[in-house]
């Protein structure tokens, strides 16, 4: 936002993403607009930051025995290097930016994305109608797929952009390793972050998107797995490759061969999709050091099977740390997100595709995700509607169940939103506008 200089004497302040920064805050040497008013780059550029007028979640209120409302207060925030450093009573510090009552929460996290095959960036296009199923969107992808790398790199910069206005600054993307791809898509994806690393976090799962041995991407595999990647990605072992065991066994083995966690796609409902899981559960048991480290991402087959075989394998996946990852919603399917939870299973969501040739409703914005699934579950009381936020953060809260106040502390991370919302539970009920976004103890957007 540019300012004339008399609109900023006027107002005394300079309005950058809903935050008021007090002309004290103003160092000498600050980078200038055209204007002379201080520029966006000047607040990201700081290294250190104080924020008054904070509003941080502070406990529950209860209407007997029921939790009725969330308890809030007015805070400064020290920040430094990247961390939280002091939270403390709230301070008329002409020098501290105002952060005008915003709400702070745990910046979000999109944990199942694809940045590296997205339109978004260029024209629109629709997705076209589907043949063949997942194999038939292989022979599609092995199409467009040299075209799409031309300039993948600034299309994921601005998918980017994208997930930051919605206040994420982390995401888990699966990225493409496969014959027609190679490694390029990997290589482009890896550029784009590195242009984005100061503002923008992200971990990449090795994806053989056309299959392990459908083609033979192992060659390829084996390379990304010595890479800058921290997963090793998997598709539907039994539809697309014909073997459930060899296929998973490959993908456990060489995550163990190079320290990697485990991220497998699996689409598949019926015996394949449920032996699927509970196969992978067994290799995760056998090899304790992937506890925590495995995920399945869509699981589709938990939604199609009855309740006490959810429930049966919700236990045994929480025993063996193997989390799912799911996209809310998904056509007519609705996954048992609350088993999953309620019996200890890590649950995570994504935006999974965004404006590409398998999906255009992805906003962008996990926030949302959250508010789709406390829609789906019924979930519209003021601890439901909080505990919900955790699905947009990864597993923060800043209360816990008890209203206990558990985030933020001095020295936590200092990834954070400032949001338009009285609490956690109006900012899901309501996707409450993110207006700024800090990354690393700096602003970026």
């Amino acid at each position: 936002m540019k300012l004339s200089r008399k609109d900023f004497l006027r107002n005394s302040a300079m309005s950058v993403a809903g935050i008021a920064f007090g002309t004290n805050a103003f160092a000498a040497n600050a980078d200038k607009t055209a204007s002379g008013t201080p520029s966006i780059n000047y607040y990201k550029n700081m290294k250190n930051l104080k924020l008054k007028n904070v509003r941080l979640e502070t406990g529950f209120e209860y209407f007997e025995d029921e939790v009725a409302s969330t308890k809030t207060d007015l805070f400064s925030v020290d920040i430094e290097n990247g961390k939280i450093k002091n939270i403390s009573a709230n301070t008329n510090d002409p020098d501290a930016v105002d952060a005008k009552g915003l709400l702070m929460l745990p910046s979000f996290k999109d944990m199942h994305i694809h940045l590296d095959k997205t339109y978004y960036g260029a024209n629109w296009q629709a997705v076209k109608r589907r043949k063949g199923g997942v194999k038939g969107m292989i022979a599609l992808e092995q199409e467009i797929m040299p075209e799409l790398l031309k300039n993948s790199t600034f299309k994921a910069e601005k998918l980017i952009e994208l997930l930051q206005s919605h206040g994420s600054a982390f995401a888990r993307s699966h990225v493409n390793i496969e014959p027609t791809s190679k490694l390029d898509s990997l290589k482009n994806l890896q550029k784009a972050l590195d242009h984005k690393k100061d503002g923008f976090g992200a971990e990449l799962v090795a994806f053989p998107q056309h299959g392990v041995y459908y083609t033979d991407s192992v060659p390829y595999l084996k390379e990304a797995a010595k890479m800058d990647i921290e997963f090793i990605g998997g598709l539907d072992p039994f539809s697309i490759d014909g073997a459930i065991e060899k296929t998973m066994d490959f993908t456990v083995q060489l995550a163990l061969d190079n320290q990697k966690g485990i991220d497998i796609h699996l689409h598949e409902t019926g015996d394949s999709g449920v032996q699927t899981i509970e196969y992978l559960i067994k290799k995760v048991n056998e090899n304790p050091i992937l506890k925590g480290k495995t995920y399945l991402s869509h699981c589709f087959a938990l939604g199609k099977i009855d309740q006490a075989k959810q429930e049966e394998l919700a236990e045994k996946l929480a025993e063996a740390k193997v989390g799912i990852i799911s996209t809310i919603p998904f056509g007519g399917l609705i996954m048992p997100i609350p088993t999953l939870m309620n019996k200890g299973v890590e649950v995570m969501v994504g935006n999974d595709s965004i404006v590409d040739h398998w999906n255009t409703f992805g906003s962008g914005s996990v926030l949302q995700k959250a508010n789709l699934a406390a829609q789906l579950y019924g979930y519209s009381t003021e601890l439901a509607l909080s505990r919900m936020l955790s699905l947009a953060t990864a597993g923060i809260t800043p209360l816990d169940d008890k209203g206990n106040q558990v985030w933020p502390k001095a020295g936590d991370n200092a990834d954070l939103v400032l949001i338009d919302a009285s609490c956690s539970a109006e900012a899901v009920s309501r996707v409450s506008e993110v207006k700024s976004l800090i990354y690393n103890g700096k602003v970026v957007y």
